[in-house]
């Protein structure tokens, strides 16, 4: 009987083992999943709190209370908070930065970018043609497609105009050409070669030194009179490297039609500049959207942006223009959220829900990039891609991230300015 018994006993311990183990385990798992999915900095508006996906993060002082209860209310200061799980698990330590209550006027209206880029921008090679044989200067040379051409034998070049001159009266002669690949500068000796087509001497590049495209106004600030849109930077269309800003300008735009999307092929909204008389001027082209100041104030009252973590899966509406007329509210549904740190502008997968807009577009199609997405009464973010294979889904950006890249851009304009 006592074998016996011992050996119950032995298979209790055993299972009371491998179940610690098995909790041991998932709370692991759970640290380290809520770890990788949360960001190690936030921001908050005075006297809020941090805490979502339905109050299962939370953040605490180093006291043990809510962040929104000491002197978490105080404005523009930064603390340490630790990072709870369910209340009672702690997941790390994160920044909190208390800031204002910022208010901006959603736009949702459509608007033409003109842009000049800062340097000529290498879209494609080509061999020559020559009394000698077929040859490739630029390849020769190293010059790859991506490549911004910045100067030439120490000349400033931004224009596709000016590389063709100096290319055409070098004679052949070995030119000296400063070039800007993957954030380095580099330089490089290019022969040009006398064409045997036309007997003027080429460096074997396509170059692109503009671009011009339709996008919409996310968000206008009457304290700064700068606007945010698109929620993606302007890319080029051959090489899909974003285009480096030299100048330019904004206009308005009338939308005179659309093409549908369908799975398979992105559709668009379709339209022209209304006029070229300048809306307002570009100042920064980057991964979250384009930036600069607007030359007027458009009409629309201020809503409160929302902190990343303020932006709930859920109900919420975009704000767009897909006619001539004014811009419309639509029912959309967020469905999934990254949180993380390292993701800077695919934050959220949007999907449209809303019948009318669905049977004007099909869903999310190119021109409405930069729509403002609103939930709870806040500006939480804007429409950035669709998703090729259903149109009625796309990724949005959060408008803390947006909010952030435009006062560091206005703060730069301002600097710049004085």
């Amino acid at each position: 009987m006592r074998h016996k018994g011992g050996e119950n006993l032995k298979k209790i311990l055993k299972t009371i083992t491998a179940f610690a183990a098995t909790l041991t385990l998932l709370y692991l798992v759970s640290i380290g999943m809520a770890n990788y999915f949360t960001p190690d900095s936030y921001k908050i508006t005075a006297g809020t709190g941090l805490q979502w996906g339905s109050d299962a993060i939370t953040a605490v002082t180093e006291n043990g209370n809510d962040i929104s209860t000491e002197v978490y209310s105080v404005p523009n200061k930064s603390y340490k908070a630790q990072l709870m799980l369910y209340h009672i698990l702690p997941i790390k330590m994160v920044n909190v930065d208390v800031v204002k209550e910022t208010m901006l006027v959603p736009c949702g209206t459509p608007f033409g970018i003109k842009m000049l880029t800062n340097g000529v921008v290498v879209v494609g090679v080509a061999d020559i043609k020559t009394a000698s044989g077929t040859i490739n200067p630029a390849a020769v040379a190293g010059l790859k497609v991506g490549d911004i051409i910045t100067a030439i034998n120490g000349k400033e070049v931004n224009t596709n105009a000016e590389i063709i001159e100096t290319v055409t009266n070098s004679k052949g002669k070995e030119l000296n050409f400063s070039f800007y690949r993957n954030n380095t500068n580099f330089s490089t000796k290019l022969k040009p070669v006398k064409s045997e087509t036309d007997a003027t001497y080429k460096a074997g590049i396509w170059l692109r030194d503009s671009t011009a495209g339709i996008g919409t106004l996310t968000f206008y600030n009457p304290a700064t009179k700068s606007f945010g849109g698109l929620g993606h930077g302007v890319c080029d269309a051959d090489t899909n490297e974003l285009m480096p800003l030299l100048n330019g300008d904004i206009v308005p735009v009338t939308i005179s039609g659309i093409t549908k999307g369908e799975k398979g092929n992105p559709g668009e909204l379709r339209g022209y500049f209304t006029t070229d008389t300048p809306m307002g001027t570009l100042d920064a082209n980057v991964p979250a959207g384009v930036y600069g100041s607007l030359n007027f104030a458009p009409k629309g009252g201020a809503l409160e942006v929302a902190m990343k973590q303020e932006v709930k899966t859920g109900a919420a509406k975009i704000l767009t223009t897909i006619d001539g007329g004014k811009p419309q509210y639509y029912d959309v549904e967020i469905e999934k959220i990254d949180y993380r740190d390292s993701v800077q502008s695919k934050n959220m997968v949007v999907r449209i829900t809303d019948e009318n807009l669905i049977h004007a577009t099909g869903g999310i199609v190119q021109g409405m990039s930069g729509s403002p997405i609103i939930q709870n009464n806040k500006i939480i973010g804007a429409v950035t891609h669709v998703f090729v294979n259903d149109p009625t889904r796309g990724y949005g950006i959060f408008s803390e991230n947006m909010l952030v890249v435009s006062q560091s851009v206005s703060a730069a304009a301002l600097s710049k300015a004085s």
